[in-house]
């Protein structure tokens, strides 16, 4: 049974189907998108391991790459165009550094899709596509140059240079999708013979695209792939003339299988009108509506209501799945959660109409794609056992670094007679976890809203409160600053309400991190492979246990100051990493606002993420402890002096 298929084979392809704004130029757009096609295509024929095995060839990669740059560079202002110009930058440096061809592909096929989600060129035929159409124009157009059987060798093919493309090339034609054919015969290609055919109608120029793709795949395998498209609904469900138009073969083969995919290629390029569109919007289909219902809010001027219903896509629509798809695909999850955020700062900051319709246009590709992900036959137990293990390691070596922090401390200052408050507060969040885990899996479905505000605000508290502690830690890192503190204060600084203080701290920290495991095991758990699962859980608990013996009894060694110096150096920096989380949370609760930082990196072990509000948030934490730190030290040089 070959995999059920489906969204990855669309990231393209959703940037591809949104409307184009007014102020975008849709021929220059299309240009560049075709130079890094051809670059992604041809490369391997002009350079192999790293030499050059075709000087003409390799001066035409360098000039094109160049060339696609200078062209975004003209391109109408917006958030996305600097971090492209960096992409196509580096994309020019390695064409001339004679990289590999999969990493020149890598990165042409990448600029390439952002470059359509940044400036959104309309994609797809208005109707199914006549391929005996396209049979007639070829031989009218095109079989003079190309021959009569795609090969290549046409009578008018002597002495052009570079020679016309050979449609019959299996390596190549597997790279290329009918929209590349189709923005070949539309704009013709410079530095060649081919020309432009836009004086074509629009449908002449699909049938013909469909046409000349189905050189390469033989009628043999069309009979077979029209047999396999028969008897699988769910194969069928995937398709539909959008994606057929944007996935390459290639593609198909990553997900299908290199023999099925050849043969549904060759089926569907000669009868696309055997895809139709779905009927249903999919396990997204709330998400869509809602955002639909969005823009055309925002159209009517209305902005509150244009914002309120795209947060809904997200807390109602998006957030219940993410899980789900953050276990299958967590790049694809992170691209969906950015584009959703940037939509809801665009209407916040009053964008264009035609540019938050392009948002959600590219946004229902990208949706397509998780459906696809979803939708993907159970996963291996490999990859079940990876996914178990490292989410439980991640989630859980945060909270027992803060656990264990309090608990070493509070061994050092020998007030054991607290230790039963600290490890009733992660106890009782453990026991918390497990019932909400029974509620969320019999009784009531945890909203998406819930979740981040849960996260949120937790993350946030636990960062305060952190604050306070690292800089006091800090402040007993000098010898005589602890004795002092022994002699004054130990006796009467832990009272009652302090002790029920760290049984909340650590519930606090320990809930919010077994909340979000629940979650995500509970994805992975419904993929199938339980016995990996339970494996892969049971392998972090037994690392966790290891990590949290070895600090213990490292922290028992310690010399006193190096002690309270270690710990507020541990302890600071989880603050700054929470206090990045708990703005993320709650900005994607719709708390707080967002505002898109373009090029800023996304790295959520350390609480980073692309807005300005979690940057000056760490930033405000950050500076808070350096100031806290440098009044300690100052305290300290006194005290030393005055001892």
């Amino acid at each position: 049974m070959f995999r059920k298929i489906f969204p990855a084979i669309l990231v393209l392809i959703g940037a591809l189907t949104v409307a184009l704004p007014a102020y975008a130029d849709t021929a220059e757009v299309q240009t560049v998108w075709r130079l890094l096609d051809y670059i992604a295509v041809d490369y391997p024929g002009a350079v192999q391991d790293g030499k050059v095995i075709s000087e003409g060839e390799f001066k035409e990669m360098v000039e094109f790459s160049g060339s696609a740059r200078e062209r975004l560079s003209a391109l109408p202002a917006t958030s996305a165009k600097p971090a492209l110009l960096t992409k196509a930058g580096e994309l020019a440096a390695s064409v001339k550094a004679m990289k590999s061809g999969a990493e020149i592909a890598v990165l042409a096929r990448g600029l390439a899709a952002d470059l359509l989600i940044a400036y959104p060129v309309p994609l797809a035929p208005a109707t199914v596509p006549d391929v005996a159409r396209g049979k007639a124009l070829y031989a009218e157009n095109c079989a003079i140059c190309h021959g009569e059987t795609g090969n290549g060798q046409g009578p008018g093919s002597v002495g052009l240079d570079p020679p016309p493309v050979n449609f019959t090339d299996r390596t190549r034609a597997r790279e290329r999708s009918i929209f590349a054919l189709y923005q070949v015969i539309e704009l013709g290609l410079d530095g060649t013979s081919m020309a432009s055919f836009a004086h074509l109608p629009v449908a002449d120029r699909w049938a013909l695209a469909f046409y000349a793709g189905g050189f390469a795949y033989p009628a043999s395998d069309a009979a077979k792939g029209a047999e396999k498209w028969k008897s699988d609904p769910a194969l069928r469900a995937g398709f539909t003339l959008k994606s057929l138009v944007g996935t390459t073969p290639h593609v198909l083969a990553d997900h299908l299988g290199e023999a099925t995919a050849n043969e549904i290629t060759a089926y569907l390029r000669r009868n696309p009108g055997a895809v139709t569109e779905p009927q249903t919007g999919g396990q997204l289909t709330l998400a869509r509506s809602r955002l639909n219902e969005s823009v055309a809010a925002y159209a009517r001027g209305d902005k509150k209501g244009a914002r309120d219903l795209a947060l809904s896509a997200y807390l109602d629509g998006f957030e219940p799945v993410e899980p789900s798809l953050s276990a299958r695909d967590k790049p694809l999850m992170i691209r969906i959660e950015k584009a959703m955020g940037e939509l809801r700062a665009g209407i916040a900051k009053g964008a264009p109409v035609d540019t938050v319709r392009g948002q959600i246009a590219a946004l229902d590709g990208l949706f397509a794609q998780a459906e696809i992900a979803l939708g993907q036959s159970d996963s291996s137990s490999a990859s079940s056992f990876v996914a178990a293990f490292t989410i439980l390691l991640r989630e859980g070596l945060e909270a027992m670094l803060i656990v264990i922090a309090m608990i070493a401390f509070l061994n050092r200052a020998e007030r054991r007679d607290v230790l039963g408050y600290v490890h009733a507060g992660w106890t009782t969040a453990l026991l918390a976890g497990a019932a909400t885990w029974a509620a969320a899996t019999y009784f009531i479905t945890i909203s998406g809203a819930s979740r981040e505000l849960t996260e949120g605000f937790g993350s946030v508290f636990a960062a305060v409160v952190l604050v306070w502690v690292g800089i006091w830690m800090h402040g007993k890192s000098n010898t005589a600053a602890w004795q002092l503190y022994i002699r004054e204060k130990l006796s009467h600084a832990l009272t009652q309400r302090s002790a029920w203080f760290l049984f909340l701290l650590a519930f606090v920290v320990v809930y919010r991190e077994v909340f979000e495991t629940i979650l995500f095991y509970a994805a992975i758990w419904n993929q199938g492979n339980g016995q990996a699962v339970l494996a892969g859980g049971g392998s972090a608990v037994v690392v966790l246990a290891i990590i949290g013996f070895v600090m213990m009894r490292f922290s028992k060694t310690l010399p006193i100051s190096k002690f309270f110096s270690y710990s507020s150096a541990l302890i600071a920096v989880l603050a700054v990493v929470l206090i990045g989380k708990g703005v993320a949370a709650l900005q994607e609760a719709g708390i707080l606002q967002i505002n898109p930082l373009a090029g800023w990196p996304r790295v959520e072990i350390l609480g980073i993420f692309p807005t300005s509000e979690g940057v000056i948030a760490q930033i405000v934490v950050a500076v808070l402890l350096m100031l806290g730190f440098f009044y300690n030290a100052r305290k300290a040089r006194a005290l030393t002096q005055a001892g």
